[in-house]
């Protein structure tokens, strides 16, 4: 079987590509590799990815329509769309970046699977920000989402109307997941995890927003990509309880969405503490309010997913200690 993971250079693609390799797939990894962080980070990512004979690489910008003939010349059976411009605050300066990268190169990916006979499922990334102002805990794909509260989470919520539009149109099998705090090894440089930890090896002051009173339901990647991995070749293509969503067209054509977190919020003080011990240095806190576009917490009802098999499994220590670990070994740092 052969499955197209675009972002494949990025945190999530890197290790969702790990995961269908490891499982017999035969994966085309997909990624411009732009700078908006350290290109040598996805660099690397791409290198040992490409140690595996059953991965190939195509460095391309998905927003050009050319990508569309390029994906009818690999006649995948799966996509799985974890390309984007990531970022809240990036997007607070750049909203340009989230068109391009976020809407134009979705729409690309639809119009190559409207007329695909290969194709089984696209898989594409949404985010829990789509969430927005909803105060309703623990958050359900049922709960409302019209009142985004950044443009990052305007563009993942057009995603998920682009592909209800075409399943409509066009039947084609689409499941977007909504990402929760993902976290871990290989992770992204403008992320917490990484940005504290950096920060307090350094000795520099780490900046806590809303004055350390977030919670978050940090997911670990290991975690996020057992769900993606699952939903993606999800035969019976489970879709979400109908009592729980007010138009019942859901269920006459090929469409879902489904939350992907650890069903289980944590304090970001003591994320912060699991940080600490891992390095055996304590942080020096700079407090601030909120931040524009954030929000205080974020919970995951994950039980639809759960229907598949998906069951996380990483507490926030053990997955800050995987992380520090490889930092650690990554940058040749002693503590």
């Amino acid at each position: 079987m052969k499955v197209v993971i675009t972002g494949s250079s990025g945190f999530i693609g890197f290790h969702a590509a790990k995961k269908f390799l490891d499982n017999g797939f035969e994966v085309i990894g997909i990624d411009n590799e732009n700078d908006y962080y350290d290109k040598e980070l996805k660099t690397n990512r791409r290198k040992i990815l490409l140690s595996n004979e059953n991965f190939k690489f195509e460095c391309l910008d998905l927003s050009k329509d050319t990508i569309i003939e390029k994906l009818n010349e690999i006649s995948p059976d799966y996509i799985v769309n974890l390309a984007a411009q990531a970022g809240v605050r990036h997007s607070l300066k750049f909203p340009h970046d989230y068109t391009r990268s976020n809407i134009d190169s979705f729409l690309n990916i639809l119009e190559y699977a409207k007329s695909s006979d290969s194709l089984q499922h696209l898989v594409y990334a949404s985010t829990s920000s789509v969430y927005g102002a909803n105060t309703d805990l623990p958050f359900q794909e049922s709960h409302g989402v019209d009142h985004p509260l950044q443009y990052y989470a305007v563009t993942k919520r057009a995603n998920e109307l682009m592909a209800h539009s075409y399943s409509n149109l066009y039947n084609i099998r689409t499941t977007g997941l909504r990402f929760f705090t993902v976290y871990g090894p290989w992770g992204r440089p403008d992320m917490a995890l990484f940005l504290f930890t950096d920060a307090i090896l350094k000795g520099e002051p780490i900046k806590v927003f809303n004055n350390g009173n977030h919670k978050r339901d940090f997911t670990y990647v290991d975690d996020i990509v057992q769900g993606i991995f699952l939903s993606t070749t999800d035969t019976k293509f489970v879709t979400p309880d109908d009592h729980r969503f007010k138009n019942p067209s859901i269920s006459k054509f090929p469409y879902r969405i489904l939350n992907i977190g650890r069903g289980k919020p944590e304090n970001l003080e003591d994320f912060i503490t699991e940080i600490e011990e891992n390095l055996g240095k304590k942080a020096n806190k700079e407090y601030l309010p909120m931040q524009p576009g954030d929000v205080p917490t974020s919970h995951a009802d994950i039980s639809e997913i759960m229907k598949l098999g998906y069951k996380p499994e990483t507490s926030i220590s053990q997955g800050v200690k995987n992380f520090i670990e490889w930092y650690l070994d990554y940058y040749n740092i002693e503590v």
